[in-house]
């Protein structure tokens, strides 16, 4: 109580390593402000040392430093990776991309490449996208703003971009985005997996462990989550082996892989094509969800932003590739969402050396560090005064045109070895959504227009 009184400045922007608990009773006092630990790195010169209790096995290094961020993803990549905590924590994901290290994740991506860049994969994923706006989302648009409803704007473009994300991996429409907004199993079965994911990273190793061996609490709900996804997968996948017809999709592509040159993607088996499948969910569906739900909340609350845009659409004339690349404002606003509020909240790694970073910390091995990218996007040390600020001109340059700021400063999309393959399929995806219903909802933005909330 006397440290307190006497440090309370410090106590605030700081967490305390008590005896034994080492600093979990701060993380826990501060659990419902997780992610605004901008402050506390801020504190401590980008990089802090996380003790948790004593023998659990839980001490972490943070880091927002993008010095070390590009040490670790690209100077000295070999030397960190998933390892086999991450392995454990991610297990639902199987042996896909998400969990793969070394030369296996090295196949995986190469495969990834060639499916993303493959014109009949493009094809598929550009008409999911347009007609599942034009015949199911403005016409749902519309219908809410008839019947004045208020509705919960992620929850939509989540049930979108599901539905267009199946479609690209299977061929087939799931129609979660409706009228009715049903609830569905397989939808519900993912959001389980990740409550139970996120909580096995605030739960000490043995406590989730414990749960998980006796089975109760959220270990249980993600055993019977992951039946459900093990089902309705093993039902897509065999449907898919059965199909005579020609197909671009991820399944076909994968059941026809040439494994002579990804050797270590062999077999491709009904297991390894759950896996792929899983991962393509995740990364398909809750990214852009997340990233649209924020960048037209923004909006809403800057208008003088949703009239720049919209003069940048009516400027520029036709509806394609080319026309895209040309709506460098939108593109800057996508990012600035995207900083401000990352799809995925934060990266973890595992030393497999002892290392040194650039910020003089010093790694042991088989150490974890993390990356906590909301608070990164929100340092004044990384972006200037203004970092607070929703500013989509940080983006443009003098001439006009994109501003590139280095990976391992805006983390959005992965850094090194690591990135995300798919992010030019993702930022064309979600220009055109934009676009589109910009064009549509002309008399302001969606929210207002719509009585929408997030």
């Amino acid at each position: 109580m006397v440290y307190y009184y006497l440090n309370k400045k410090t106590f605030q922007s700081s967490l305390w390593n008590w005896p034994i608990l080492g600093m979990s009773p701060g993380l826990l006092v501060r659990i419902q402000r997780i992610h605004e630990s901008a402050e506390v790195l801020e504190n401590s010169n980008m990089t802090f040392p996380f003790k948790g209790p004593w023998f659990s096995g839980s001490d972490i290094l943070v880091t927002v430093d993008p010095a070390n961020i590009h040490h670790i993803m690209s100077s000295n990549f070999s030397n960190y990776i998933k390892g086999e905590d991450f392995q454990e924590i991610f297990g639902f994901f199987g042996d896909g991309i998400i969990n793969s290290d070394a030369e296996r994740a090295s196949k995986l991506k190469k495969c990834y490449h060639a499916l993303l860049h493959h014109q009949g994969f493009q094809r598929l994923s550009m008409s999911a996208t347009t007609s599942k706006l034009r015949d199911v989302l403005l016409p749902l648009f519309n219908h809410f703003a008839e019947e004045g409803t208020v509705v919960d704007l992620q929850d939509v473009f989540r049930r979108f971009t599901f539905d267009t994300t199946l479609v690209t991996i299977t061929g087939s429409d799931p129609r979660t985005l409706s009228i009715e907004m049903r609830e569905d199993e397989f939808v519900k079965a993912f959001d389980t997996v990740g409550e139970a994911i996120v909580y096995r990273h605030l739960t000490p190793r043995f406590f989730w462990k414990v749960q998980k061996w006796i089975g109760f609490g959220p270990e249980k709900k993600m055993v019977e989550a992951d039946a459900i996804i093990d089902r309705v997968c093993s039902k897509y996948i065999s449907a898919k082996r059965d199909e005579i017809t020609q197909h671009d999709d991820v399944l076909t592509f994968f059941i026809k892989l040439d494994t002579a040159k990804y050797e270590l993607l062999s077999p491709i088996d009904d297991k390894f094509l759950r896996d792929v499948f899983v991962g393509f969910i995740v990364a398909g569906r809750d990214t852009m969800a997340s990233s649209l739900s924020w960048f037209f909340w923004l909006l809403s609350e800057n208008p003088q932003v949703t009239t720049i845009i919209r003069e940048e659409i009516n400027k520029n004339t036709g509806f394609d590739l080319e026309y895209l690349d040309k709506l460098v404002y939108l593109h800057a606003t996508l990012y600035e969402a995207m900083r401000l509020y990352p799809p995925a909240q934060f990266q973890r790694k595992t030393s497999v050396k002892p290392d040194v970073l650039p910020s003089g910390h010093k790694v042991a091995a088989n150490s974890t560090v993390m990356f906590f990218l909301y608070a990164m996007g929100r340092m004044k040390s990384i972006w200037g005064h203004d970092a607070l600020e929703f500013k989509p001109e940080r983006w443009v340059s003098e001439t006009g045109r994109l501003r590139h700021e280095p990976s391992y400063k805006f983390f959005s999309f992965n850094a090194g070895p690591r990135t995300c393959p798919g992010k030019h399929t993702a930022m064309t995806d979600m220009k055109i959504i934009v676009v589109q219903l910009l064009l549509e909802l002309s008399n302001g933005p969606p929210r207002a227009h719509l009585g929408l909330t997030i």
